[in-house]
């Protein structure tokens, strides 16, 4: 991967994280395509965000079993993708494509306020709960690289950022939103495939499915422009890489193996946490279902604050991500002993004066 590297200096602006971040409330208003009790019941559907009308679709992932890994066979397979082993997956919806800056920056330039403040909307109860969940500090450079904003990914935001931004797009909408983990990352791409990539072996098919290095002439490009994967959805090989919620490790596979809880490696500090899906500038090989990537501290190297921002990777124009909405909703304990890990702790490392203070 060819390297970006852009001065960004960001203020970090964190205020202490409350319950207001782990509970989002009843949705406003209930209806058939967005409320299921059951899988036969889950149907794709359209999210809003108010007032700003901003809208992305999430489609229904049916749950089951499935093998997590490449096979020792596969070519290119990198050590960290195995041992092969054998998951199963609840049932959930996926963002129909990656999260765009249309809906990501609602939350980072806080238009929705400015809107309700402009057209005098009086603010709901998810939007009271929405605003009180920190954002991030504005940054001081175009952090879409020149590469375009509207219908494209939004990049460049860290871990915890992706994070901060699923638990406030919880409380606005009032259904739960989070990143996937890892391995419903690679359960949704696959979408029942058990080859390299979801349309076969053959990587000379990969222009039809994915922006990467031999077609993308060196920039990210528009949502959904290319084919879907056998369920519904886009942009799972190439165009950018997406945060899955897990910390990473070399033989996370070997201890998921073993392990008789949730498949998932709860992220308890900033670095290196997992990126899937390869990029725009990225080959073949790092564009399959079962390739992995950790996220590393130098993505931020050209930020020159100190402390360096809990909210940008300044050096990361090729990593975004997308959200899910698990079918069950986790209880309060859940949220707190598995979905809501280590943010405290990030926020707080961040929490100091920076010299635009």
């Amino acid at each position: 991967m060819s390297s970006r590297s852009i001065m960004c200096s960001v203020v970090v602006g964190v205020v202490a994280l409350g319950s207001c971040l782990t509970q989002a409330g009843p949705p406003a208003a209930l209806d058939q395509e967005t409320e299921a009790a059951s899988l036969v019941e889950m149907k794709r559907y359209t999210e809003t965000i108010s007032p700003n009308d901003v809208k992305f679709t999430m489609v229904p992932i049916p749950g089951g079993k499935f093998i997590m890994g490449s096979p020792n066979s596969e070519a290119k397979r990198k050590i960290d993708e195995g041992p092969q082993h054998e998951i199963e997956i609840e049932p959930f919806w996926m963002g129909m494509c990656e999260t765009t800056w249309d809906e990501f920056e609602i939350f980072i330039l806080r238009t929705d306020l400015k809107l309700r403040k402009v057209k005098e909307i009086p603010a709901t109860l998810n939007d009271k709960r929405a605003d009180a969940i920190a954002r991030p500090s504005l940054p001081y450079v175009d952090m879409s690289f020149g590469m375009g904003k509207h219908g494209y990914p939004a990049i460049g935001m860290t871990h915890y950022a992706a994070r901060v931004y699923c638990q406030w797009l919880s409380a606005k909408t009032g259904r739960y939103y989070r990143l996937p983990t890892e391995a419903e990352w690679e359960y949704a791409c696959r979408a029942g495939t058990t080859t390299a990539y979801s349309f076969g072996d053959d990587a000379s098919k990969l222009g039809d499915y994915a922006w990467h290095f031999d077609n993308s002439h060196d920039s990210y490009r528009k949502v959904a422009s290319k084919k879907a994967n056998p369920w519904g959805l886009h942009d799972m090989h190439g165009n950018v890489n997406e945060w899955c919620f897990d910390q990473y490790q070399v033989d996370a596979y070997a201890r998921l193996k073993e392990s008789k809880g949730k498949p998932v490696v709860l992220p308890k500090k900033a670095y290196p946490t997992v990126v899937r899906g390869g990029t725009f500038d990225d080959d073949a090989e790092s564009l399959r279902s079962a390739a992995r990537r950790a996220s590393r501290v130098e993505w931020k190297k050209s930020d020159p604050d100190r402390v360096q921002s809990a909210w940008y990777e300044c050096d990361a124009p090729f990593c975004g991500f997308r959200v899910v909405r698990p079918l069950t909703e986790p209880t309060a304990d859940e949220r707190r002993e598995i979905w809501d890990v280590g943010l405290d702790e990030i926020a707080k490392a961040a929490r100091t004066t920076t010299a635009d203070e």
